[in-house]
């Protein structure tokens, strides 16, 4: 390893000179050096080696920016836009993201895509989006077009780098483990990589649902291969004192066969299309889990499906907090 202060403050953490290796970083933050400042930013925001402080991690983030780290300022819009160690602040973000754009290829086609979005100033749509009614028990609504092509793109963009086999909590072991019954790859764009497209979407869905952005869970995406499915299930999770009350899916791409999405229930099956979402409400009116939502994303026989999902839970979520998967 490279004998720098980042690599010095690794290795001191990793032998447990955590006290040591924040003050090296925090020496190099003041005396200009931007790895220094974005390093003990991640740690603020990571949780570890050192307790999580989002107040704090802003702070570095923006000191990080003030030297010249273009990844620094990319996060700093994207916190900022959510609230995460503040208040969100989507017309700040913006101009932190105009200011970004000047220098950084990454930050000018995500202001573009910004630019060609109908948002009001607070980056929510400035009308919510209509969809189709396809049941109403359970209460199921298509919309086409929800996502533009470059939209699509880019979630799928976003999360590409961070996929993974898909994985649940095993209640037994408390470890992760392959999940039984959804044989996809799957990655959550949580709110470090909540730039403002995302965030702009996120808004659309919560739009589109009747529903606050902050119900949310990280917009997740799951890639399916060539005999990969999601075997009938429900979305609600079991016992949970903040159900997940409805779903968006939004259908990423084309150009693949199979991969329907089915809800043997009601009888209906939706046919994927690029840009296309489906929205539906998983909860009775007592608030139980409505056994009718059961649905199914069936095999893929040729292509890659993408897929981009959002549940949605009856209350706010901290988004920091750490993710609950059903078991």
């Amino acid at each position: 390893m490279p004998d720098t202060r980042t690599a010095r403050a690794e290795q001191l953490a990793a032998t447990g000179q955590v006290d040591t290796a924040v003050t090296l970083l925090a020496d190099g933050a003041a005396a200009g050096d931007a790895e220094a400042a974005m390093l003990l930013a991640v740690w603020h925001l990571r949780g570890t080696p050192v307790p999580r402080d989002l107040p704090r991690a802003r702070d570095l983030l923006r000191r990080a920016v003030e030297i010249g780290h273009v990844d620094a300022a990319l996060m700093e819009v994207a916190l900022t836009a959510n609230g995460s160690g503040g208040a969100p602040d989507w017309p700040s973000a913006l101009t932190l993201l105009r200011t970004a754009a000047r220098g950084d290829a990454v930050a000018a086609a995500q202001l573009a895509l910004v630019a060609a979005m109908a948002v009001d100033a607070e980056g929510r749509p400035a009308s919510a989006p209509r969809g189709t009614p396809l049941a109403t028990t359970p209460r199921i609504v298509h919309f086409p077009g929800f996502l533009t092509a470059a939209e699509c793109a880019h979630v799928a963009g976003v999360a590409g780098a961070m996929l993974a086999p898909a994985q649940i909590i095993d209640p037994a072991t408390g470890r992760l483990v392959a999940h039984p019954i959804r044989t996809s790859d799957a990655a959550a764009i949580g709110p470090v990589h909540e730039d403002l497209v995302v965030r702009a979407i996120n808004a659309r869905i919560a739009a589109a649902s009747g529903t606050a952005i902050d119900q949310g869970e990280a917009l997740t995406v799951l890639r399916y291969r060539p005999g990969q499915e999601y075997r009938p299930h429900l979305d609600t999770i079991h016992g949970a004192g903040n159900q997940r009350v409805a779903t968006m899916l939004v259908y990423l791409n084309g150009g693949f066969a199979g991969g329907e999405t089915h809800f043997p229930a009601p009888a209906i099956t939706v046919t994927p299309r690029g840009g296309d979402a489906l929205l539906f409400f998983n909860t009775l009116a007592d608030g139980r889990p409505d056994p009718a939502t059961r649905h199914a994303g069936l095999p893929v026989r040729s292509g890659a499906k993408w897929l981009a999902t959002r549940w949605i839970r009856a209350r706010a979520l901290d988004a920091w907090a750490p993710p609950v998967a059903p078991a």
